[in-house]
């Protein structure tokens, strides 16, 4: 690779996203041709694949295969992670839908669901609902349709879901230029001196334990991802706070990762030490209404709130809002009970 060229991989769950620009000695050169040059470990069938989505952007715009690569071009590239060697199969599963039209849906997912078919969990998943949702309509094995992002197994909240290639190509771009809106609440432990903060750290697994992520230094690890998540509070308990997390980027646990960095574990978060009595009185009574609290609610109390996005055909521009669930209503109850 040319010592000018700038190249920038992201990868999550859903998509994986490179982007390069072109030194100023690069002869012309079909862009398939140059991708499989520089895309360490990515097959020429499945370049081809992404530009026969429209998922090869040349300074902003899509080009199919044969577009010759110039000095100083700036190119995207985004990938579907490669298919599973398994179908998804319709399972009969309720869903909450927010909002439907012919190029995208949006539902409201409950805390317990798993996004995806993976390790452990290969039925009962929101794309097995879907195949049942879509039956005769849309084939959720085809990898131009379906998820836009994902939210972790026991965050509930908004979801966003192409219909469309033409839908998943535009809202992946956006999701991939942060230009979407999204907001969550989320219970934390401890109080707050000020109102509103912004949390930065780049995200990347735990070298000690791959089920977590923590910030690391990119010196340390180039491969982390930057992430900033901003915060303003909600409203004040005694001991815990509720507050809004607005993501500037979305990556894998980060409201989670960037709350404890503070001092701040999301309450009942048994992955980031939220699950222990952080804050609080030292009596056999008070340890006794955490562990109820825990009972009402026993998952992180995260919930994706607002989701906004242009509509990838109209380009109007879309707000959601959604509800909390019964098991963070009833444990925000609780505390305002105890604030009395």
């Amino acid at each position: 690779m040319a010592e000018d060229l700038t190249q920038v991989v992201e990868q999550d769950e859903v998509w994986e996203r490179w982007r390069c620009q072109v030194d100023k000695g690069q002869a012309l050169l079909r862009v398939d041709k140059f991708l499989a040059q520089h895309m360490a470990g990515t097959s020429r069938n499945r370049i081809q694949n992404a530009a026969d989505a429209g998922h090869i952007w040349v300074n902003g715009k899509p080009v199919s295969s044969n577009y010759k690569v110039k000095p100083y071009d700036v190119i995207q590239v985004l990938l579907d992670h490669e298919p599973h060697d398994y179908s998804i199969q319709p399972e009969d599963i309720p869903l909450e839908v927010v909002y439907e039209d012919d190029d995208i849906l949006v539902i409201n997912k409950p805390a317990g669901m798993v996004v995806h078919p993976g390790h452990g969990n290969y039925e009962h998943t929101l794309l097995n609902a879907l195949a049942h949702y879509f039956s005769g309509k849309l084939d959720i094995n085809n990898p131009n349709i379906g998820l836009v992002h994902r939210i972790d197994k026991d965050t509930s909240g908004l979801l966003l879901i192409a219909k469309t290639p033409e839908a998943k190509t535009n809202l992946g771009m956006q999701f991939f230029e942060h230009s979407t809106r999204r907001t969550y609440n989320a219970l934390v432990w401890g109080t707050f001196s000020e109102e509103s903060g912004t949390v930065e750290g780049a995200l990347a697994r735990d070298n000690r334990d791959r089920t977590i992520y923590r910030i690391w230094d990119l010196n340390e690890n180039p491969n982390a991802k930057e992430a900033i998540t901003h915060w303003r509070v909600l409203e004040r308990f005694a001991y815990v706070t509720l507050v809004e997390c607005r993501l500037e980027t979305g990556r894998t646990h980060q409201i989670r990762v960037h709350m404890k960095s503070i001092g701040h574990p999301l309450f009942a978060d048994e992955k980031y030490g939220g699950m222990e009595v952080l804050k609080g009185l030292p009596t056999q009574k008070y340890k006794q209404y955490i562990q109820n609290c825990f009972a009402l609610c026993p998952r992180q109390v995260l919930h994706a709130k607002t989701l906004g996005f242009k509509h990838p055909r109209t380009g109007e521009e879309m707000n959601f809002d959604s509800q909390w669930p019964e098991d963070i209503t009833n444990l925000i109850n609780k505390w305002r009970s105890y604030n009395k």
